[in-house]
């Protein structure tokens, strides 16, 4: 797969982009945390600020992203969001902090740009045979900067302080895009179908996940594990603060531990990528990060929240290699940004309603609580696949018998 210049070019260009965001992250999550005493409300604005324009420019973005040619997206998107940290970088040193949230929603809408033109040149020059191991080295590449980002975030945070976090995130996110300026200029393709305008593209893009029986389970299934997701994800720093009652900074070594796993599991999805189908990888993904969900909102014991995270750790690749798979091989290539465009933001847009709501339902329940609801959802979510995974099981007998 490496042979490939394109995996190459945009995987490398990934890393440092990987590294610039975890930098960021942990920078604005551990500032703001410190600035506003540990309020979780603030906490959890911190997520609402780089997950909410995942929904809100998803469709745009991967709509843009058809009409537009993909190199040339994604290179002028990391520019912008380099510059983007440069001007967050002056507000605050006039003292306007809220400028963080700001400059991370920002940065954030335009990854709806340039995600989406990544998977349509993996759809241009990944052979079809390689592509779900593509996605799993992809999420491989996740997996290593969930152990490396917490701690580089947290070092450079603790050792030079917000503003040399912001200055090396600007600079990695200049460097992704040089990157990817070297590679070969885009390829024209037909258009899809006969539409023309923006409006007319977006509505085709609607129309044509409609009628493909996949693609909106996978919708279905991206609103429940959403919301569960949404509801847990500005809650990790209580797990380490309330339950095991350690400093906030522990955080970075359970997400370490988690991403540890991953990078595991990422290695296993990699060997038998060709074997399994994606609709099990991603069931099977579910289920144990189900049950590890509503048991680690319990855990009160560090060795057993280890153990739970590298479960969980080793089985979101299974996840996420079966998602990106699945849209990849049931989208033609001309659709392939507004699938992604309006799939992904399915998923992130009830993850940000699980957000809003996750600070005021632990203040007005508990941790435990909420864990428990989110693994309840994502089991939900499981079940939704099964129609899927029953007609896949159908034509497989049915082409054995033509055979």
């Amino acid at each position: 797969m490496f042979a490939n210049r394109y995996v190459r070019t945009i995987i490398l260009s990934r890393v440092l982009l990987h590294l610039g965001i975890w930098i960021r992250n942990f920078a604005v999550l551990l500032f703001v945390s410190e600035w506003t005493n540990n309020n979780p409300v603030y906490v959890s604005l911190i997520s609402v600020a780089e997950f909410a324009p995942i929904f809100l420019f998803g469709l745009i973005g991967g709509t843009f992203a058809d009409r537009w040619l993909p190199k040339r997206t994604m290179v002028w998107s990391d520019l912008l969001s380099a510059l983007s940290v440069g001007a967050v970088l002056l507000v605050l040193m006039n003292g306007g902090w809220m400028a963080l949230l700001i400059g991370t929603f920002i940065s954030a809408s335009l990854s709806q740009f340039s995600q989406p033109s990544a998977m349509k040149l993996y759809k241009q020059h990944v052979p079809v045979e390689q592509l779900q191991g593509v996605m799993a080295m992809s999420q491989t590449l996740v997996a290593v900067f969930m152990v490396l980002g917490p701690v580089v975030g947290t070092f450079i945070f603790l050792q030079f302080g917000i503003f040399a976090s912001l200055i090396l995130t600007g600079v990695l996110f200049l460097g992704s895009s040089l990157i990817l300026s070297t590679l070969p200029r885009d390829t024209v393709e037909p258009k899809s179908g006969d539409t023309n305008g923006f409006i007319e593209e977006l509505k085709a893009g609607l129309r044509y996940i409609g009628s493909n029986q996949a693609l909106r389970t996978l919708c279905l299934t991206f609103s429940a594990v959403g919301l569960a997701s949404g509801l847990t994800q500005p809650l990790q720093i209580f797990l380490v603060i309330e339950n095991l009652g350690l400093d906030k900074q522990f955080l970075q070594w359970l997400v370490m531990t988690n991403g540890a796993a991953m990078l595991i599991g990422g290695a296993v999805i990699m060997g038998i990528a060709k074997k399994v189908k994606p609709q099990l990888l991603l069931m099977v993904g579910l289920l144990f990060s189900a049950v590890c969900t509503i048991a680690i909102g319990a855990a009160t014991m560090i060795w057993l929240m280890i153990v739970l995270l590298v479960i969980s750790g080793f089985f979101f690749p299974f996840i996420q290699g079966g998602i990106q798979t699945l849209l990849v091989r049931n989208t033609e290539g001309a659709f392939i940004g507004r699938v992604s465009g309006t799939i992904t933001p399915v998923f992130m847009g009830m993850m940000v309603v699980g957000m809003f709501i996750s600070g005021y339902l632990k203040d007005t329940f508990s941790l435990a609580a909420v864990y428990v609801v989110s693994g309840v959802l994502i089991m939900i979510g499981a079940s939704l696949l099964l129609p899927l995974v029953v007609e896949k099981k159908r034509k497989d007998v049915e082409e054995k018998g033509h055979a």
